[in-house]
């Protein structure tokens, strides 16, 4: 299996940080936000990695990650986004990377406080379809809301006015090599952009898509609100499968003293 971490966008709603970097590369307590995500795919056992970036500061990102070896990879593979076309776009150009091997895409900005290892090992032996993984939150409007009968996913409605469920797709996915096709048959939404949901739901539509469920605490970090909780998630308790595994910066030299 692949991994690609889903980094570009303006990062918009975080002005007037964003207006110096890219949003993916400010902290997270002690680390750039990009390396919780990169740390998640490697202790899925994924060891090669596609980054799809964007913006003014896409060249930050080479000059911070280089080849990867920190995370223990050989190599890391960089491809560039233009604009803002929505998730759905940014992962329609991993398909050249993909080749054909079945992928699990992370938003840059998702920060979970154990591991996708189960997840992972499960959508191996699955083989085809799609995997989502699930969250309960107590603001359900601001996310991909499930729809759940039984033990089936029967539809997936992007941020809800009155959501059907307090059950959150986090941005954490599994597919298969057929994703892009769905890719290319998507239409823009009212945002103008497309829509992973609209993915997520073709494979609703095939009765190909599974889930799981989320052990410990998950955060975006896209707004001012999600940004300060996600530093206070991984100061507090720390990331405990991620954060501990994350590359160590070098201590340095001050005078007589190392800080």
């Amino acid at each position: 299996m692949k991994g690609v971490v889903l980094a570009g966008g303006l990062g918009s709603r975080l002005n007037p940080l964003t207006k110096v970097t890219n949003k993916h590369l400010l902290p997270i307590y002690d680390k750039p936000m990009i390396y919780y995500p990169i740390q998640t795919l490697v202790n899925a056992g994924i060891q090669d990695i596609l980054v799809v970036t964007g913006g003014k500061n896409a060249g930050e990102f080479l000059r911070l990650l280089g080849n990867g070896k920190e995370f223990g990879l050989k190599h890391v593979n960089y491809t560039y986004q233009e604009g803002e076309g929505g998730i759905a776009h940014a992962l329609g150009l991993a398909e050249f990377f993909a080749d054909g091997e079945p992928i699990c895409v992370i938003l840059g900005d998702n920060i979970i406080e154990t591991n996708v290892c189960k997840a992972a090992d499960d959508f191996r032996k699955q083989g085809k379809g799609a995997k989502i993984i699930l969250k309960q939150v107590t603001d359900a409007d601001r996310f991909g809301v499930v729809e759940i009968q039984g033990d089936h996913i029967v539809g997936i409605e992007e941020k809800p006015k009155a959501p059907k469920s307090n059950l959150a797709v986090i941005g954490i996915y599994f597919y298969d090599a057929s994703v892009f096709e769905k890719i290319k048959g998507l239409k823009p939404s009212g945002r103008g952009e497309l829509e992973i949901t609209d993915v997520n739901n073709f494979y609703v539509q095939e009765g190909s898509l599974t889930y799981e469920m989320l052990d410990g605490w998950w955060t975006d970090a896209g707004t001012f609100e999600s940004l300060l909780r996600a530093n206070n998630l991984v100061a507090s308790t720390g990331a405990n499968h991620v954060r501990a595994s994350l590359p160590q910066a070098a201590p340095v030299a001050v005078g007589d003293q190392i800080r």
